[in-house]
């Protein structure tokens, strides 16, 4: 019997061989992979495929009638997944969904949805992650039963923590009485989801075609409902596999969810509170999804000149926005407002990383503190990514970006002509503030420009030299507070934040992903990885390069998983032991170090590196530039100073 495994190294040859047929098209012309002899052709699959052409041998008449599929349930399938206008489904391929897979590729046309093949479970659901924030909606996602929703975990719970909607199906092969033995026994379970239940919004098991049809369009209407967050069908193999014949249910029209809005009464007194504040604040969390709460955001922040904090979760606010200002302001507040903000208690107080934990209070104990967000109606029992309880003046359970329209009406009523007379000088402060701030920045850049190894610092702004007069997309978390300092973000796609759980694994491919997103619209997609998060995922550079999707990739090379190295040197020196030789123990990538730009170029990606000397950053960013525009795939190894 053929393993996942042959079969995995099956689509990865033969990936490698189309790829060197095709030296004419777009992404392996680009390639500068330097590649040995060509391995022979692989066997046609004819021969493989004829043991199914006809009925095996020793079937009667009767069995032979009844062998071949003419209707078949995974069609229909597909018709209710293409309803819902998703238009992708990444996969690292295997047989509990085999049915679908053929479906999707034979009865679909391999379009909308398209298959899009990944190397590991966990890449598929980390491209499903960053497409989303891109596409302001989901794809979908094929796990292989139990091990692949093991594999899968770890991305399955960045979303969760993230917010962010993902349809996942789970092959599994229920019936017992139908299992052939092995796989479909040792990688079936009871209940399959069971697996990521605590970190997931809903999941369901159908038992039939209709309850399959009311099953996704239940689990995309949770989905994509904010809280939004991972949902799960678990996807019978023999359901899939059936035949229909013309008794197909029919497929409802999907009509979302209108998210919840919060309390009228309880957004005019928000309103009150900061036309009457002296010296407020608002912190936004990840509350803009889309460009329109943005647009809304900074209309209210304007209605009262009231600087806006930003944070690192969502692009929620231009960064060239007089009223962009630093964390600072928080601490001198009268009144914040937060919005989707995940941790209140981490802006009212410190702790200090010592043996005995010391709080300190960092707020004024006079400060109002008013939440607007859907948090504290997302909690689950068991993972504890929900933060420390902090009490509130005001806490109000609503989608801050579906009550900000409502709330700027509140404001406008509220307003007093001496509080609007008083915008023109709160303006000119906080214009003097935000300047203040970029000197500073600028300022800070100069240390270690000339740097061997390359400060991230010049990294950045390297970078930004060669994309800034184009329509790009950072698509990755890392060194994110760089390029929020040193960048101009005016537009919602420019920034898709964080991880959510800081899962590692999640940079390659939700970059990938958001990259495949932007496709469609011509966008520049650049992500900046870290080394130690990109081991976790490399593969997902193939499937880059075997659907051409244009990315630009910057490994941000320390060579260590450094913040460890940070926290053994804390713990040493805390116990006054060695701080330098030792805390590299089990936390650096040296002896070898890892070519990155080798391991890229493997995979049919135009790569250089890796790269010290600081004067030669502008070059390959501008070659590698180049080549994404002509619509390959890039990547550029820099090797960075620790921090």
């Amino acid at each position: 019997m053929t393993t996942r495994r042959d079969f995995l190294k099956g689509v990865a040859v033969a990936g490698t061989l189309s790829g060197l047929a095709a030296q004419s098209g777009t992404g392996s012309a680009l390639a500068q992979g330097q590649m040995g002899g060509v391995a022979a052709a692989l066997p046609s699959s004819s021969s493989l495929a004829g043991m199914e052409v006809e009925p095996p041998d020793g079937y009667t008449t009767d069995e032979a009638a009844h062998y071949f599929v003419q209707n078949a349930a995974s069609d229909y399938m597909v018709d209710v997944i293409r309803s819902l206008g998703i238009d992708y489904i990444t996969a690292n391929p295997a047989s509990s969904y085999r049915g679908l897979q053929e479906s999707i590729v034979n009865y679909g046309g391999n379009k909308a949805p398209e298959f899009v093949t990944c190397l590991h479970e966990e890449t598929a659901i980390a491209m499903g992650h960053g497409y989303s924030k891109i596409a302001y909606k989901p794809l979908a996602m094929l796990c292989h039963g139990t091990v692949g929703l093991q594999h899968a975990s770890m991305a399955v719970y960045n979303a969760y923590a993230d917010h962010v909607p993902l349809i996942i199906f789970a092959g599994n092969h229920l019936d017992a009485a139908d299992r052939r033995p092995g796989a479909e026994w040792s990688h079936a379970a009871q209940d399959c989801a069971k697996l990521v239940r605590d970190f997931t919004k809903w999941d369901d098991t159908p038992y039939s075609l209709a309850h399959f049809t009311e099953s996704l369009m239940r689990a995309y209407k949770i989905a994509t409902t904010p809280p939004m967050g991972p949902v799960v069908i678990t996807l019978d193999g023999h359901l899939q596999e059936m035949e229909v014949g013309d008794n197909r249910p029919p497929i409802p029209t999907f009509r979302p969810t209108v998210p919840s809005q919060g309390e009228t009464g309880a957004l005019r007194e928000v309103a009150r509170m900061l036309v009457n504040a002296e010296r407020p604040v608002i912190m936004a969390g990840s509350m803009a999804r889309t460009p329109e709460g943005m647009k809304d955001l900074v209309e209210l922040a304007e209605l009262l000149q009231i600087p806006v904090s930003a944070g690192g979760g969502r692009m929620n606010f231009p960064n060239d926005h007089h009223l962009y200002q630093s964390g600072r302001l928080v601490r001198e507040a009268d009144v914040v407002l937060g919005l989707e903000v995940g941790s209140f208690w981490r802006t009212v107080w410190s702790m200090r990383d010592l043996v005995h934990r010391e709080t300190r209070r960092v707020l004024s104990p006079d400060v109002k503190l008013i939440s607007l967000g859907l948090n504290d109606v997302y909690l689950k029992a068991n993972y504890q990514n929900f933060q420390r309880y902090q009490p509130v003046d005001l806490s109000i359970a609503g989608d801050a970006q579906a009550s900000l329209p409502a709330l700027i009406e509140e404001v406008k009523r509220a307003m007093t002509a001496q509080r609007r007379s008083q915008n023109a000088a709160r303006e000119d402060e906080f214009r003097r503030s935000f300047q203040n701030n970029r000197t500073q920045a600028r300022k800070q850049a100069a240390y270690g420009w000339n740097s061997s190894p390359v400060s991230t610092t010049r990294l950045m702004i390297e970078l930004w030299q060669q994309i800034k007069d184009r329509d790009w997309s950072l698509v990755s978390q890392k060194l994110g507070g760089s390029a929020r300092r040193f960048w101009t973000m005016n537009k919602h796609y420019q920034y898709i934040g964080g991880s959510g759980a800081g899962g590692l694994g999640y940079g390659a491919p939700a970059a990938i992903g958001a990259a495949l997103a932007n496709r469609e619209h011509g966008r520049l997609s650049v992500s900046v990885v870290a080394d130690g998060d990109f081991m976790y995922s490399s593969g997902a550079l193939w499937t880059a390069t075997h659907h051409d999707i244009p990315l630009l990739m910057v490994i941000n090379n320390n060579r260590a998983y450094h913040q460890e190295v940070m926290h053994i040197q804390r713990i040493a020196a805390r116990r006054q032991r060695g701080v330098d030789g030792p805390a590299k123990i089990g936390n650096v990538f040296e002896d070898p170090y890892i070519d990155y730009a080798a391991l890229a170029r493997s995979m049919g990606v135009w790569a250089e590196g890796p790269i010290s000397d600081p004067t030669q950053l502008a070059g390959a960013f501008k070659r590698a530039v180049d080549v994404v525009e002509q619509g390959g795939c890039a990547l550029v190894d820099v090797v960075c100073q620790p921090r």
